[in-house]
Parts: C-alpha cells; structure tokens; sequence
C-alpha cells in the first residue's frame, strides 16, 4: 500500500450540522467508521490529503487514530451539489487478506476497425478482491474489432486474485458503425439497384 494513503484522524465528540460546518472551514472531513459487528466510530479526516486520495475509485484508507492503526475502504462520499466539497465521507473497516465487493471503472484501449464506433454499455464491473489489492481499473482492448463485435464481463482478464461477481453475459463494449453511414450506404444501393436493372435491360 502506498505511503500516501496513510492518514491522521482525530476522534470527534461533538456532532450536528453546526459542528460539521466548523470541522470543513477548519480544512478537515466528519467521517464515520463502521463494519465487523463494531460500534461506529466519528472521526475528522485531514481534507486536502484525503480529497487527492478519494479521487481514485475504491480508495483504502491507512488510518491512525490517536495511535491506533486501521485500515478502512471509502464507501460513500457526501458533497455539496452545488460547490462539490466534500461533506461527508463513510468508511467501512477492513482487514489485511479480507475480500471486499467493489465496482471498479472500466477503461476502453486500441482503436476499433476504421469507420466503426465503440459504445460503452457499463462503466464500472463488479468484483471481489483482496481489500489491499483493489485495481485501480479494469481494461478492455477493442484494438482492431469490426462491427458487431460485443465484449461481455466473461471477456474480461482480471486481475490476480480477483473473481468476477457480475453475470458473464453482461454486455460491457459493442462495437458498430455509425446509423448515419448505415443510411447512406443503404441509400446508395437503393439509387444504383435501379440503374443496374435499366443496363441490365439494355
């Protein structure tokens, strides 16, 4: 695990709205910690720091709190509509060599068959992995594919050490050409069908 997800949290009594408003103007994050059958835990979180690392999806907290170390995995992050500042992060706790369901982003490399396009149906794909080995992404390669190729999770090479919980079948990546090309290629055989049958009459 890298360095920089290692984090200070200070423990927080108070709480409310009013408590909240004073902890971000402060530059820090409320936060609660909970999971394994314990009670939950408030804390306040450095922002800054933690506003670079929750950038990435599926971010794994390396948190000491007053001195005591625990790891926990961003569930849920809370944020203003309007100025997008983080209100409000939920960490769940986890353990070294604990698996963990998570949804991790799709990334589309190469270039599809010249003429066609690439449609992505689903950006993220569902898997279980070791909760200190989550992928940043998952790619799929469309470098070549000509229309009506599909990609579905099956087709996908996962990472060691995870497994796939989404259904095999599900379409994540079709490949076509685009339906403005389709019509003018249907409508230049339709004007040569009729010039072919006059030389044909000839």
């Amino acid at each position: 695990m890298s360095e920089d997800n290692k984090v200070q949290a200070e423990l927080r009594k108070s709480f409310g709205k009013g408590f909240a408003r004073r902890l971000r103007a402060e530059g820090k994050i409320p936060a609660v910690i909970y999971g394994h059958g314990t009670d939950p835990v408030h804390v306040a979180l450095p922002g800054h720091q933690v506003g670079l690392i929750v950038r990435r999806a599926n971010a794994l907290l390396d948190l000491d709190i007053e001195g005591a170390a625990q790891l926990a995995l961003v569930k849920d992050i809370q944020k203003d509509p309007v100025r997008q500042i983080i209100e409000h992060i939920d960490l769940l706790v986890v353990k070294k060599g604990e698996k963990v369901s998570v949804e991790v982003p799709i990334v589309v490399t190469g270039e599809s068959f010249s003429g066609t396009i690439v449609t992505v149906d689903v950006a993220n794909i569902k898997l279980e992995v070791e909760a200190t080995h989550i992928p940043q992404n998952v790619e799929v390669s469309v470098e070549g594919l000509q229309e009506g190729a599909h990609i579905t999770a099956a087709d996908v090479t996962l990472p060691k050490g995870a497994t796939l919980l989404d259904d095999p079948e599900l379409l994540l990546v079709a490949v076509s050409v685009p339906a403005a090309e389709t019509a003018d290629e249907e409508t230049a055989a339709d004007e040569a069908a009729p010039a072919a049958e006059e030389a044909a009459a000839e």
